[in-house]
């Protein structure tokens, strides 16, 4: 496997396809790299290499006792850049990735970075406060604890419903692609995966939007049932310089495969514009 290892010993596994300009994909709780395979083929076939790590703690990658917080997240997505020597790059994250792009940004800059596209993403704040009061309250995040904590298979398995949207009267969702999201969160540390709950909700990502000064793509569904658009999307266009907002009408959380058409082809229009 191809694999980094990070200052504090880490092994970050990360998949690398095809040749030009790069795309660097950040997944989601609590998934892998492989959240984005629709993505890489598809963008890998239109000539670009395409790259995606598993977060530490995640998939493939290991799984260490610290470090499960959105600034290490972004140094370890900086170590990989620069072990890759990725330069002119297109950054893409969706949901805890999109924090995580973000924080990067916010840490180390955009002089390797060219354009970022953050999808159905975490920031500004997921979590309710005084300067986000759309934000969902605290008891929200604590039950997700105590559901991890109590049966984490089980857990993700329901998970997929609002993930997916599949308790819409419409939704056509297979039980492959339900099947795929456990086994991909079954793949994760369990410490891991309980200490990201607080990273991806409570990390205040303001600041980290307010640096961004590349062009940016904002794609959220406004029928996402886990980062509800209002709080998220709406405000984050609202700090990112000349960002773009792309509304996906009644989609869930999961665009990345419930629209993989769609999304496929607006990154490529993104990208090549």
């Amino acid at each position: 496997m191809a694999t980094i290892i990070t200052q504090d010993g880490t092994e970050i596994y990360y998949k690398d396809w095809g040749t030009g300009q790069p795309v660097v994909f950040s997944h989601g709780w609590p998934l892998t790299a492989d959240a984005w395979d629709s993505q890489m083929l598809f963008l890998g076939s239109k000539g670009y290499r395409v790259i995606a790590h598993d977060r530490r703690g995640h998939g493939r990658s290991s799984q260490p006792w610290n470090g499960n917080d959105m600034d290490t997240y972004a140094d370890d997505l900086a170590a990989l850049t620069a072990a890759l020597d990725l330069k002119d790059a297109v950054h893409v994250g969706h949901s805890t990735g999109g924090g995580e792009v973000a924080r990067y940004i916010g840490r180390h800059g955009t002089g390797r970075v060219a354009k970022a596209v953050l999808i159905g993403a975490v920031p500004p704040i997921m979590l309710k406060t005084d300067a986000y009061p759309g934000g969902l309250p605290m008891d929200v995040f604590d039950g997700i604890r105590a559901a991890v904590l109590a049966d984490r298979s089980q857990f993700f398995k329901d998970l997929t419903t609002p993930f997916y949207g599949a308790n819409r009267p419409d939704a056509k969702i297979s039980q492959g692609m339900r099947d795929s999201f456990w086994l991909q969160g079954m793949q994760a540390g369990f410490k891991n995966v309980y200490d990201c709950i607080e990273a991806f909700s409570a990390t205040d990502f303001t600041e980290d939007l307010k640096k961004f000064d590349v062009p940016t793509l904002i794609v959220h569904g406004d029928d996402d049932q886990i980062v509800p658009i209002a709080a998220s999307a709406h405000e984050t266009v609202k700090l990112v310089k000349d960002a773009t907002l792309k509304v996906y009408p009644g989609a869930s959380h999961a665009l990345a495969e419930t629209h993989r058409d769609q999304l496929n082809a607006d990154l490529l229009a993104f990208i090549q514009a």
